[in-house]
Order: C-alpha cells, then structure tokens, then sequence
C-alpha cells in the first residue's frame, strides 16, 4: 500500500459515515446529520455553546471542503471529497480543520467537563455518532491513550484527530476513527 492509499482510505471511511443518506454523495445536509447525530447522543439544547460551536463548526468545515473542491454544485463524489478534504486539511489560511474540529469535538464527547475523554465517553461517541462496533471502539481508546493512564486527554484527541487527516501511519492512532485501515 502507498502512503496516499492510506490517508485515501481513511478518508474514503470518513465520506462513507459522513454520507448519511447513503447516495454515495455529500452534502451540507449529510454534515447538518452529522452534527444532529452529536446532539442527540449526547443530549445537547441546540442553544448549548457546545452545540452552537459544532454546528459552526460543521458549516465552516463543508464550505471549506467545498471551496478546495472547485465544483460547480453543491455536492461531492468520494473523490472529490478525499481530493478535497486533503487540500482544506493543508491549507490552514481559513480553516484549521485538524484543530477546529477537534476542540468542538472534545468539547462534546468530554460530558463530565474533566479534560479527559474516558472509555465510556469514548464508548458512547463510537457507538452513537460515528456507530463503530464496540470491539474497534475499544481498540481505538486503547490507540488514543497514548500515555496509558486509562483516558484520553485533549492534547492526546487532537494529535490522533492530526494523524487521521495528516499521518501515512496505518497503526497512528488516528487511523482507527473509523475502524481499522
């Protein structure tokens, strides 16, 4: 496997849980599910700030996709989304998606406010938003808690969040959000 087949795969498992409808398309309404799919399983009021920041979040980041797309319409192809998406991860000048979304999701999935994302709550995203088979979730956990003292802090998130997008490493942690590549 090259090292764009790997990043190209991750991607590939983003757009297919992303593609909520399953019309082998993506649009702002699929990214509008994604966020709806957040605030339901964790139970959030729309006018929570944590909802407020995802939500912008999700419009920010599907614009930001878009606009690396160059298409005239208003949806995408997987390989247009893959293309694209690797375009808007590098170009930082807007929107740091590796960042950005990363504080929003933290934020969300952290629901005891202790700066640490324990097996339960990364159970439940798994599970609930992303709908990852529990055996992988575990597996997954296990990756993120890089120092291994039994949670995952913001810093460990964002840097597997980094390495989803960014790293060529099959075994990153960032390679198990959406199952194994």
């Amino acid at each position: 496997m090259t090292v764009q087949d790997i990043i190209a795969n991750k991607l590939e498992r983003s757009f297919d849980a992303l593609d909520a409808d399953g019309n082998g398309y993506l649009e702002w309404s699929d990214y509008q599910k994604l966020a709806d799919r957040y605030i339901e399983a964790y139970k959030l009021d729309r006018n929570d700030r944590r909802a407020r920041a995802l939500v912008a979040f999700c419009q920010m980041y599907w614009l930001d996709v878009l606009r690396h797309a160059g298409v005239d319409g208003d949806r995408l192809t997987k390989d247009q989304y893959v293309t694209a998406t690797r375009l808007a991860t590098i170009d930082t000048s807007r929107l740091n998606v590796t960042e950005g979304g990363a504080h929003a999701i933290f934020d969300v999935v952290d629901t005891d406010g202790d700066n640490e994302i324990s097996r339960e709550e990364y159970a439940r995203l798994a599970r609930d938003v992303w709908r990852i088979d529990a055996s992988d979730a575990l597996e997954g956990f296990a990756k993120l808690d890089v120092d291994g003292d039994g949670a995952v802090s913001r810093h460990e998130f964002i840097r597997a969040v980094r390495e989803h997008f960014l790293s060529n490493d099959p075994e990153a942690p960032g390679s198990l959000f959406f199952g194994r590549v």
